[in-house]
């Protein structure tokens, strides 16, 4: 009877008799809360003394509108005293609101049906919300709240930041709470993957496995870590200052190693093409992690130790946004792109398994003008060259057509005259371009030489001396210049004639090496026999020559 005179729906049941003949069966299916639950209910029905706290009183509630414990039965029943408790006691606290919140998750639909996870998401929001706007100090405080919330499901957190985007809160932290929530249900987020840069592992095969640094390790499945990360993308803000680069990029290698939609990944290599110039070329070194499709494939092309066709892609997503950008007549950060870039090929250069299209067209991603100097384009092709010996001429003129150089600085001009890794063509060009920079600089001391002479009369005729034998050094660099492509030019008809024959493609090698050496000689006996004249005439000599320095 005190269940009857309480509950709407055992009332309305009939019930049958046991097979003992000793009482009722009743059976209730689905029953909120379970079996602890309802020896809560039987006490409260048979007057016995009850306590609510956070941890009860969602599964009570819940109960009680299963059971129809309403006030058209009795006054003060179990659906208002858990309705008041909720409204009065949890929501006024944050604490209490986050575990009445946690304890929702296994009690749907009655908990969505009664609006308690909406109303707890608000409360929390909300206070999320004010702290954010009315605190002062913003700085220290404004992620107080980011471990409580980053305890909840994703479901329920994906309703508390969309919530709090709404109240109008500041793309910047709901970008920090987005990424502290990442860390914790994301095992492997922000560790450093060993062995990246061993090329060759296992044939050249990576074996990856996510560690999660001593840390406690939240136990959620393949197919729940792929909702977590698929909806946390749908909740990053648009704006660029919410989420930083690198973080797009870890969530980009996230979403490939639990093999998220394409949609997805595409959706994140956009993202990364707008914050480009943000980037760092290590954040790029994207493993290149085995799925079923690539382990199909064995060529060696397949198995580079990064993913490439990914910042290729990347890439091609910054140039379209990048000429958006110009429509708006607003400037981009090419230039440091172009950096990141060269940055990136000296990386994967060392990838033996690397073929000289991919590195190629990915060199050529960007436009001509967006080098303005082209030493880390250089540096990514000597170790190209370095990592891959094997390389025949032909493709060794190939990959270094890449660079221009005219853009090379004179350290580099200096360092690739004596790369015996350069083709020969592009050891003149250097040359070339190595005296040219020479004659500039030459040039554009001489009017600080002349002003010099004319506060200071005495030496004038030692510093008009001093331009002259320079004026006389650079007519012989010219002349040996001129020597140096004729016998080059010689060569090459030889070598064209006699290339069927490896002994005398290998003395004209020799043959080159020692002009070359004779070349470089000769120009320094005569920088010393002019320095020594010079020294004699004047202390003031300034030399222009620099020695050729080792990478």
């Amino acid at each position: 009877y005190p269940l009857m005179s309480k509950c709407g729906y055992i009332a309305r049941l009939e019930l049958q008799p046991s097979i003992s003949n000793l009482g009722y069966d009743l059976k209730l299916e689905n029953f909120p809360g379970g079996s602890e639950t309802f020896e809560i209910i039987l006490k409260f029905c048979y007057g016995l003394p009850i306590a609510f706290n956070p941890n009860n009183i969602a599964p009570l509630r819940c109960a009680s509108e299963f059971l129809d414990m309403s006030e058209e039965y009795e006054d003060g029943n179990l659906i208002s005293k858990t309705e008041a408790f909720l409204t009065l006691v949890i929501l006024s606290s944050w604490k209490e609101t986050i575990t009445v919140l946690k304890s929702c998750k296994n009690l749907s639909p009655w908990a969505e049906n009664l609006q308690i996870v909406r109303r707890c998401c608000d409360s929390i929001a909300w206070k999320a919300s004010r702290e954010n706007s009315t605190t002062e100090d913003i700085a220290n405080r404004q992620g107080w709240w980011f471990d409580d919330v980053a305890t909840l499901g994703i479901d329920h957190f994906m309703r508390i930041i969309t919530t709090i985007k709404v109240k109008g809160t500041k793309p910047e932290i709901i970008g920090k709470c987005i990424m502290h929530y990442a860390k914790k249900w994301l095992p492997g987020m922000d560790v450093e993957l060993e062995g990246l840069r061993g090329y060759g592992y296992g044939k050249h095969e990576l074996q990856f496995s996510i560690l999660n640094a001593g840390k406690e390790e939240v136990s959620v499945g393949q197919k729940e870590q792929r909702t977590i990360i698929e909806n946390l993308v749908n909740l990053l803000p648009h704006q660029d200052e919410g989420v930083s680069c690198k973080f797009f990029l870890q969530m980009l290698k996230m979403a490939m190693v639990y093999n998220a939609s394409p949609a997805l990944i595409s959706e994140l290599e956009k993202r990364v093409g707008m914050m480009l110039e943000d980037a760092n070329a290590n954040d790029l070194l994207i493993p290149n992690y085995k799925n079923e499709d690539h382990a199909k494939l064995n060529s060696p092309e397949h198995n580079t130790m990064h993913n490439i066709d990914v910042v290729q892609r990347i890439m091609d997503y910054f140039l379209m946004h990048e000429q958006q950008q110009q429509q708006k007549q607003q400037n981009m950060g090419k230039t440091n792109v172009s950096k990141i870039l060269d940055n990136y090929l000296a990386e994967v250069a060392r990838d033996p398994n690397l073929s000289i299209t991919k590195f190629q067209v990915l060199a050529e991603s960007l436009p001509e003008n967006a080098r303005t100097c082209h030493d880390g384009l250089y540096r990514a092709i000597d170790t190209y060259l370095k990592s891959h010996p094997s390389l025949s001429e032909h493709d060794r003129r190939r990959l270094c057509k890449l660079m221009n150089c005219e853009k090379l600085s004179l350290d580099a001009c200096t360092h690739a005259a004596q790369n015996d890794r350069l083709p020969l063509r592009t050891v003149v060009q250097v040359l070339f371009s190595e005296q040219v920079k020479m004659r500039t600089a030459m040039q554009e001391t001489e009017p600080a030489l002349q002003c010099d002479n004319s506060e200071q009369g005495d030496t004038q005729p030692s510093t008009s001396i001093e331009i002259k034998n320079l004026r006389e050094e650079l007519e012989n660099v010219k002349t040996r210049m001129a020597e140096l492509q004729k016998d080059y030019s010689e060569l090459q008809r030889e070598y064209e004639k006699l290339s069927n024959k490896h002994k005398i493609v290998s003395s004209w090698s020799l043959g080159w090496r020692k002009i070359k050496n004779s070349f470089h000689s000769k120009a320094d006996a005569d920088e010393t026999g002019n320095r020594r004249q010079t020294f004699n005439s004047t202390s003031r000599r300034t030399s222009f020559r620099r020695r050729p320095s080792l990478p």
